[in-house]
């Protein structure tokens, strides 16, 4: 078989959803690794006044593309941006669009897809079961089509345990349930939502399980492999450690925590945290549309699925990760903390519903409260019941474990030459997750909130202090404490005296047991 990098070249490819975290990393990494590719069109929307040429531009200026940049200045003539909606009939592309995709594409990755959980049945059923349907005519269209690989999501069928790499019936005929959903107005479908969901969580799962089989029934002869991601996290080598730039999945949730506005988290410390990084996830897709593509001429009928996790060969626990997390950005805070770091991970409701009280509301409360008497906006109760929609979005999903089968990956992995290997890495056993955690933490740092490393110094004192007033507050409270409860109860002072005396004499027996020793 050919090698990867000459597998692309010469090859034309259509990536939906580039403008998105892992299509642009996918695109990053196909210019850069298969210098030799022909062109890349990417489908892009108008967006806030901007044409997709624009948008595409304003992208590939960002830090993700500076080491494409420097090995191939020119990468960017080789991105045509197409203007498409793919929430529109026909991807909303002109006739002349769709007759020269049908000409040259030879490769298609289709990741476009809504990453919001809890989006309302309809738009996601319409962003990620109708326009893949879309993109699978079209593909049907296209006479030098090699490969069509679909990313879906390893939780697309997390309503069982084992989750092989096949594609699973969904409960619903999904044509009956477009047809249905046409007619229904909002509060209808609303109300029979969590009916259809069934032991799903939310309507991004249940909607990609849909798409998948979509895709296996209207396929036909299209050359199908799909890539199912787990958590997908910042980018462990490539193209630099670290890389990520949006607050979804847990990466909102790790700056919450080290602001310290995030104290308390439901969540099992023995869970499997399937965190993957972004670049195994582009690598395992490159490398999977390359052996279908390939090997299409001898290609066996059913649609090849890869898992692409890390729970069942390199775990990493929640218990785990709260660690790294904390341990990290105690090291290298992050500028302007609300409070030291520190969670409390916890599977109990009630005592889950008590730390929110305690740790998250009644500060937030507090310090709005001082901001509205120095005359400023409130704003930390408002930042406080977003976090807690995100967290409730993920309760499901850092309380549970699955076993996910990966010999498809085991196999791509088998298939290929010690130089692909090494330049498409997808071997996650080599991966150190603490490594990992403290690049994802600083990245964090680096790229989302765009804070120079230089201003540690000034984090650091800033933490201190917090550390200072913490102290001097819990002074102050066991002082009062001590005014309203102890002092005026004489059963409570003979109770503290007893306790200090206790105290006093098992300190005394040890000095004097040190001193005899010696």
């Amino acid at each position: 078989m050919v090698s990867i990098p000459e597998y692309y070249e010469g090859k034309t490819v259509l990536i939906t959803g580039a403008t998105g975290f892992m299509g642009k990393v996918l695109l990053e990494k196909l210019l850069r690794s298969c210098p030799g590719v022909e062109a890349v069109y990417v489908l892009v929307r108008h967006k806030a006044g901007q044409n997709p040429q624009a948008r595409i531009a304003d992208m590939i200026n960002c830090k993700l593309f500076d080491r494409v940049r420097d090995e191939q200045p020119d990468f960017a003539e080789k991105i045509v941006a197409v203007s498409s909606d793919l929430t529109q009939p026909e991807l909303d592309l002109s006739k002349e669009d769709q007759e020269m995709l049908a000409g040259r594409i030879n490769i298609v990755f289709h990741c476009a897809a809504t990453i919001r959980f809890n989006e309302p049945l309809k738009d996601a059923i319409q962003l990620n079961v109708l326009a893949t349907q879309k993109m699978v005519a079209l593909a049907h269209r296209m006479k030098h089509l090699e490969v069509f690989l679909h990313v879906s999501t390893a939780y697309a069928n997390c309503d069982r345990e084992l989750i092989e790499e096949v594609i699973y019936p969904p409960p619903v005929d999904y044509k009956k349930l477009i047809d249905t959903l046409d007619w229904m107005d909002e509060k209808l479908v609303t109300l029979i939502t969590p009916k259809l969901i069934g032991d799903r969580p939310n309507t991004y799962t249940y909607t990609k399980a849909l798409a998948e089989y979509l895709v296996q029934q209207e396929c036909g002869n299209l050359n199908v492999a799909i890539v199912r991601p787990s958590i997908v996290g910042a980018s462990w080598k490539e193209p630099f450690p670290g890389w990520i730039d949006n607050y979804n999945g847990p990466s909102g949730i790790f700056i919450a925590a080290g602001k310290g506005i995030l104290r308390t988290m439901r969540a099992s410390n023995n869970a499997v945290a399937d965190l993957v990084p972004v670049d195994v996830v582009i690598n395992t897709t490159l490398a999977a549309a390359w052996y279908s593509g390939s090997q299409r001429h001898t290609r066996p009928k059913n649609i090849l699925v890869y898992n692409c996790t890390t729970g069942g060969i390199n775990p990493f626990r929640w218990g785990e990760v709260e660690y790294h997390v904390i341990s990290t950005f105690k090291r290298n805070p992050l500028e302007q903390a609300f409070r030291r770091p520190n969670v409390n991970l916890t599977t109990n409701h009630l005592i889950n519903q008590y730390w929110i009280a305690v740790s998250h509301k009644a500060p937030a409360f507090l310090y709005d409260l001082y901001l509205r008497m120095t005359g400023r906006e409130p704003r930390m109760m408002r930042t406080i019941t977003r976090l807690h929609k995100a967290m409730m979005v993920l309760e499901y999903f850092t309380s549970h474990s699955w076993v996910w089968n990966t010999d498809n990956v085991t196999m791509l992995m088998g298939q290929m030459s010690p130089e692909d290997k090494r330049a498409f890495n997808f071997d996650v056993r080599q991966l150190h997750w603490a490594e990992y955690m403290e690049n994802y933490c600083m990245g964090t740092k680096k790229y989302v909130l765009n804070e120079e490393l230089s201003g540690l110094p000034a984090a650091r004192k800033h933490l201190n202090k917090l550390r200072n007033i913490r102290y001097t507050f819990n002074t102050v409270l066991v002082v009062l404490i001590w005014r309203v409860f102890i002092a005026r109860s004489q059963m409570a002072r003979n109770i503290w005296y007893f306790v200090v005396s206790l105290c006093f004499k098992f300190l005394s027996y040890f000095r004097a047991s040190s001193t005899m020793r010696y």
